[in-house]
């Protein structure tokens, strides 16, 4: 069915383009103009851009700095103008390609640029852009019911987003209108967004500013690697019972986490922590909301969403990135019950459920399913892990390998016993890394974890030459 796919992207291609670079075994100095090594071949993919004739990235570069946010950063010490992707590839403006190991941060499930996807959106827009849900439209009714079926116990009512921090805005509204409490308990290492809210609940001070944010408890991280109590989850939970009984009312509005925080670095909840966190909430009167931003929609492969893997089900579920497949969206999905607590007042989102992303979302559902890209994120997530490992046991820099599926994490470390983190070493190991061709992201407390959340068409294949890289990066340390 893969091969297919790539026929039909290769069917768009036109006798001016050119061949790809990376599309067989190339010599650094092609790469980069200075070693005489052979880098790994990565593997053959029949597409070509077409020349690309827009600004270069120096040009971009300055625009950026005069007319856009200081505060917007950018990966590696020469950034790249990425000009096209096509499925678990991007092209950059020389029309080189890359093997895409980050997906735009967890969001581009089916592969950028899914021609499923493309089709319902281009049929969508020229139907009809915008109507807001004050008229009638199928595109939302259809979609929240394919989302809604997808979901365990009584979660079907939607209620869509924009973006992962406004669902994540609007769990903390409902939670605190349905028990009349105001006290949170959010996981320290945890990120949630970036608006008022969400910034509170978020637990770094790297992504906090000195705003005001009340009715937050911050409980112990169970993080099997670097926490207090190993992988014992009962231990970790019983400080969130201690929040309960010592910084609380003994009543709280409820608890949010991530099934495996992403921005804190592909970390793993400790086994038996959430049932047992949900267990102390709920007793205290409270909701649990899971938020699968990025773990959501099959990326963890042996399950759809991440919570599933505990062996729970939240109250509240929100969701983002993989919803759309690049496409702005979000959404909040939660009880009939708990969500008639929006009519007590007008709640209303003028964006939320615009037909041209819930059509575009529909399609995300439809190609997970017909491609079967669940299995195929187990099947090579689990795979890509194994050779993750045995890198590990290779180079001692590495001082933990963890994830489930597609949703994997490298940390890299200068002392695995004192796990010093190394937060130049991996700078210069992404910057080799993209030379040969492979672009990945990075994250964690420290800057010194590898995320690995490739398109969840990824292959056997991609995952093999990505191991070439990285070990032949981490080798150059």
């Amino acid at each position: 069915m893969r091969r297919l796919l790539v026929r039909r992207l290769s069917s768009v291609a036109t006798e001016g383009r050119r061949v790809c670079s990376f599309s067989s075994r190339s010599t650094a100095a092609e790469i980069n103009g200075g070693a005489d090594a052979v880098v790994p071949g990565m593997p053959p993919f029949d597409y070509a851009p077409p020349r690309y004739d827009g600004p270069r990235a120096a040009e971009i570069l300055r625009k950026r700095s005069e007319y856009l946010s200081p505060s917007m950063f950018y990966f590696y010490k020469k950034p790249l103008n990425i000009v096209e992707g096509k499925m678990q590839y991007l092209f950059d403006q020389d029309g080189r390609r890359y093997l895409d190991a980050f997906a735009g941060i967890a969001t581009v499930c089916c592969g950028h640029c899914h021609p499923d996807v493309v089709d319902a959106v281009v049929r969508q827009t020229s139907r009809l852009q915008h109507s807001t849900v004050v008229y009638l439209n199928h595109a939302i009714a259809d979609f929240a019911e394919a989302l809604a079926s997808k979901l365990p116990g009584d979660l079907k009512v939607v209620f869509f987003t924009n973006s992962g921090t406004e669902a994540n805005e609007l769990a903390l509204l409902i939670t605190r209108l349905y028990t009349g409490c105001h006290d949170i308990v959010s996981v320290r290492n945890a990120y949630h967004g970036n608006a008022s809210g969400t910034m509170a609940i978020t637990a770094q001070y790297n992504w906090k500013f000195n705003v005001t944010q009340s009715g937050v408890h911050h409980a112990m991280n169970p993080d099997p690697y670097r926490g207090a109590f190993g992988s014992d989850g009962e231990k970790y939970a019983r400080d969130v019972q201690e929040i309960i009984e010592f910084g609380t009312s003994g009543q709280v509005a409820g608890f949010i986490s991530e099934s495996i925080q992403g921005v804190g670095g592909i970390v793993e909840l400790a086994p038996g922590y959430l049932p047992a966190v949900y267990e102390s909430i709920r007793k205290a009167g409270g909701l649990c909301i899971a938020d699968e931003v990025q773990s959501g929609f099959a990326r963890t492969g042996s399950h759809f969403w991440g919570f599933e893997a505990h062996g729970i089900v939240p109250d509240i579920v929100t969701m983002a990135k993989g919803i759309g497949n690049g496409i702005p969206l979000g959404a909040v999905v939660t009880t009939p019950e708990i969500a008639q607590v929006l009519t007590r007042r007008n709640y209303f989102n003028t964006f939320g459920g615009n037909p041209v992303c819930t059509a575009g979302g529909l399609a995300v559902l439809r190609v997970l399913e017909k491609e079967k890209l669940q299995h195929n994120a187990l099947l090579v997530g689990s795979y890509l892990k194994d050779r993750l490992k045995a890198l590990q046991e290779k180079h001692e820099i590495i001082g933990d390998v963890r994830g489930r599926g597609m949703m994997l994490g490298v940390e890299l470390v200068t002392d695995r016993k004192q796990k010093t983190p190394a937060r130049t070493e991996i700078s210069h190991a992404m910057d080799q890394m993209k030379d040969m061709g492979v672009l990945v992201g990075k994250g964690g407390f420290h800057g010194n974890v590898f995320r690995i959340t490739p398109p969840l068409c990824f292959t056997k294949e991609d995952a093999d030459f990505f191991i070439e890289v990285m070990d032949i990066a981490l080798s150059k340390l």
